[in-house]
């Protein structure tokens, strides 16, 4: 039985970066609720079969969108409203990263990583803010990062994004929350996608996930959307400036390799 506390039902939702991953399975997850979604991506080619695969469960409608680009937004922006009338929550999951020493990060790879994991959440933040601000309601969930609670090595300005991230989830809280918009996070855990998997089927890489996660085990792109659903729906209604972290426990502390016998 179906609780309306939870409910997205008819929700119009916008989720960035949607074509696979984090993202798809988000959307995926809003759909099957019976919310009307509109998914984002830079490729088309990558897009339209996430959007035909979505269709089955419900509403959704593909747009491409690069979020570095203020004109692509606007016209997300502008599509959503004349299809549905408002937005309701925003996902913003696009993100990208080049994992180098910070002595071989070129201006290129520092403006690519920039400019759509910080610039254009915010700048996707801010225009689906105004429709939102006028309606007087609405969500917004950030994709952050184990990244916005302490760096990992070589992943420097992709660490520098989702730190400043963290604090854009808290700057438009304070700002907007009074307005009946509420800006929360969620940072994932290691997530197991088609993009990480050769990452992660290294031996070494797979102990030391398990070791330092106590669920011991890797994530997957499906565990993010409960919390998702949640932040959307009425039932977290009083959370606000929030970053949840979906991780399995990693930040809750270091296991460390001494011997049991010695504990």
């Amino acid at each position: 039985m179906s609780d309306p506390l939870f409910s997205v039902q008819n929700q119009v939702v916008i989720v960035s970066g949607a074509s696979r991953g984090i993202g798809y399975a988000i959307a995926e997850g809003f759909v099957q609720r019976d919310a009307r979604v509109i998914i984002t991506g830079r490729n088309e080619d990558n897009l339209q079969p996430a959007a035909d695969a979505l269709a089955r469960f419900g509403t959704v409608r593909p747009f491409v969108c690069d979020v570095a680009k203020t004109e692509d937004i606007d016209k997300l922006v502008r599509f959503t409203l004349d299809e549905f009338g408002r937005i309701d929550s925003l996902v913003n999951v696009a993100g990208v990263n080049r994992r180098k020493p910070t002595l071989d990060i070129t201006e290129d790879d520092y403006d690519f990583v920039m400019d759509i994991n910080l610039k254009g959440a915010f700048l996707l933040s801010q225009a689906v803010a105004r429709p939102m601000l006028e309606q007087g309601s609405g969500s917004q969930i950030n994709i952050a990062s184990l990244n916005t609670d302490r760096p990992l090595r070589n992943v420097a300005p992709y660490a520098m994004s989702k730190a400043a991230m963290g604090q854009m989830t808290k700057a438009l809280a304070l700002e907007w929350s009074e307005f009946g918009v509420r800006i929360n996070a969620i940072a994932p855990g290691f997530i197991l996608t088609d993009l990480t998997k050769k990452l992660w089927s290294d031996p070494t890489m797979q102990q030391w996930g398990q070791t330092n996660t106590p669920q011991r085990r890797l994530g997957t792109p499906a565990d993010m959307v409960g919390t998702a659903l949640f932040l959307a729906s009425p039932a977290s209604a009083f959370m606000t400036g929030q970053i949840l972290y979906v991780d399995g426990g990693f930040t809750a502390g270091w296991n460390w390799p001494i011997p049991a016998k010695n504990q």
